[in-house]
This record gives structure tokens, sequence and C-alpha cells, in this order.
């Protein structure tokens, strides 16, 4: 009888509850009553994913209002359970000074085929209704989503981890421990080629390197804007910030020495070091434009690079982190462009770079 095994329940006789439950299964496997207290049984045997299944089962199959609601409210004790949990292990976490500073969480590409399913467990660990989760899942490159405290991110990791939604963090001390030499020119390449470079700090000084110890280079593109004259509404004229230009940024990652070597087209000095032209002429490099000389230099590094993985998708990361960096200090670009306003767009490519550094090496 179904009171047996729900009077069972409610004294607490979880094994007769059991025990009845499963030969009133046998009999009807889709008996809705005796679902829903094999949902309650699993639930209290701390089995939430079995019990989540039955009572999602419940509301797809039940026309039974009360059963439904019950259902219902299994699935709501099971998140409230779950995010109480949840925030239990981020306050253990962020005990630590070291995890209560400022960290990163990436999400990594999921494909097409799986996001469905990844949307699931995503919308579950964020609270998020599917259609969004599914939204917020990354189909291409990485995807900065959120900021905040690494504990607290570390234990996000893990759950996606578990749920198996590629994901990774790293903190705001581990991006700044990475050694930045902006370069200047290269002074010369045999036997290796050296640098005039500056260091974080503005200091300018010569470095040689070999290019074996190139592990991989990182390339961008950063919006320049400006203030243009645009038609508005009835043709009253009014200002409007347009992209006009980009500067091109490569970064060489050397892991060996914990060091970044940064090229940018708007800073690197044509006139100094080597040419990279042999149709060009000493005298003639500095009328040649920028871009034609920046073009040759990437044709010479990419002649002794030959075979080193080249990260390219920087434009997709930056989409997703504009925002997130208003509510970062401390993350320094390390790019000297002339900009009439302040971008984000350059702390983006130094974290994206850094990120790879820190993540693909690991």
């Amino acid at each position: 009888m179904t009171d047996d095994f729900v009077a069972a329940f409610n004294q607490n006789d979880y094994a007769t509850a059991a025990r009845l439950v499963k030969a009133r299964l046998k009999a009807n496997p889709r008996d809705p009553m005796a679902l829903l207290y094999a949902g309650k049984l699993q639930e209290q045997a701390g089995k939430a994913e079995s019990a989540g299944h039955l009572y999602r089962q419940l509301l797809k199959e039940t026309t039974n209002l009360k059963i439904a609601m019950q259902a219902r409210q299994g699935l709501q004790r099971l998140e409230a359970a779950e995010q109480a949990a949840r925030q239990a292990r981020i306050a253990q976490a962020t005990l630590n000074d070291d995890n209560s500073r400022t960290g990163f969480l990436i999400l990594k590409a999921i494909p097409p085929e799986g996001k469905a399913e990844s949307a699931k467990y995503f919308a579950r660990i964020f609270q998020l209704d599917p259609y969004t989760a599914r939204m917020q899942l990354p189909s291409r490159g990485w995807k900065l989503y959120r900021t905040g405290a690494l504990g607290a991110l570390n234990v996000y990791q893990q759950e996606l981890a578990a749920a198996g939604i590629p994901a990774f963090t790293a903190s705001l001390d581990a991006v700044s421990n990475i050694h930045l030499f902006r370069v200047n020119h290269l002074q010369s390449d045999d036997p290796n080629p050296a640098i005039i470079c500056q260091n974080e700090a503005g200091q300018q000084g010569a470095l040689s390197f070999q290019w074996s110890e190139v592990a991989r280079c990182v390339k961008g593109l950063l919006p320049i804007f400006g203030d243009v004259v645009d038609l508005g509404a009835w043709k009253r004229l009014q200002w409007k910030e347009r992209m006009q230009d980009y500067v091109q940024v490569y970064d060489l990652h050397i892991p060996r020495r914990n060091c970044i070597l940064r090229f940018c087209d708007s800073s690197y000095q044509f006139q100094h070091g080597l040419s990279f032209s042999q149709e060009v002429a000493d005298g003639a490099i500095a009328q040649s434009t920028i871009r034609i000389n920046w073009n040759h230099l990437l044709q010479y590094l990419d002649r002794h690079l030959e075979g080193v993985p080249v990260w390219t998708d920087f434009t997709t990361f930056a989409e997703t982190a504009l925002d997130h960096l208003d509510l970062v200090d401390g993350l320094h670009a390390h790019i000297d462009i002339l900009r009439e306003a302040d971008s984000n767009w350059d702390p983006a490519f130094h974290l994206y770079s850094s990120l790879i550094f820190l993540h693909d090496g690991a």
C-alpha cells in the first residue's frame, strides 16, 4: 500500500520505506508516488544527483499537481543544500590570505555538441536558467567569466571540472610575477638575438636569448579609438567614438626565464638595430611606413620561430574581459600606446598573454 511506505518514511524507518518503494516500483515502474519517495530516500541518503534526476523525471511526466509540487520542493531543497555547501566551501577557502586576493576564472571553449549537457550543470553551479547558461558558455577561445577572491573562484573551478566543463583559475599575483620586457629594438642576432628593452619600471638595458628558448608567441590587435562627427537624429551633428586604427602587439614567451618579450609596432624603434629587409637600404628604413617595417619584423621573427605555437584569439577573449577589468586594481598593461583616454583593451592583452604563459605551460 502507498500509505505503508509513506508512513515508514515519516517515521524515519528508511530501510522499511526503501523496501516497500522498491516492491511498488517493481510492480509499477512509473508509479508517481513511489518515484517521489524514491527521490526522497535518495535525498535522505545524500545522493543529490539521483534524487534530482527522479524529481525532474516526475515534473516531466506526472499530471498529479500535489506530487509535482512535492517534486519541485525537493529540487528546491537540493539546490538550497548545494548552495549552502558551496558557500561553506568558499568561506573556508577564503580564510587564507593568499586565497582572498584577486583572481580570474576563465572558461575554455566547449564544442557545440556538448553545450546542451554542459549548460545544465553550468546553470546549477551559477544559478542560471538553462538558456542563459548555454549562451554564457564559450564556443571558441577563452572567456573571462569572473573576477574576485581566488579561493572562491577555485571552488567554482572544481565544480566545473567535476561537471566536465573546462575552466581554470589564475591569481593577479601570478600574473604580476611574470617579468615583462618591452622591446625597443633588436640590436643584433649573431650568434644569438640581443635586444634593447625596458623592464616593468621603465629601466633600459640589454638582454640576449636563444630562439630555442621561446615556447610560444601571442599576437594581438589593440583598437585605437577617436571621436568623429556623425549625423544623428534630425540630421544633427554629434560626436561619436569610432575605431580609427589598431596597434599590433607580439609577445614571445620564455618560460625558463619567467619572462615575456613584448614587441609593439607603435613603440618599436625601427631606425635602430637590425634591418629586416634586404630590399630596403639602411637610410630608407626610417622613411618607410611603420606597417611595412612591422611586417618585415614579423617575417624575420616567423623565420626564426618556425614551428613555435602562435596564439591569435585575443579579440575573442578581450570582448569578454573589458567590463570585468573595470573592477580589477593593479593589473598593468605594460604597453606604450598614445591614447586620448585609457582603454581596457591594453590590460586585457597583457592578461590574455599572461594567462597563456601560466596555463599553457602548466
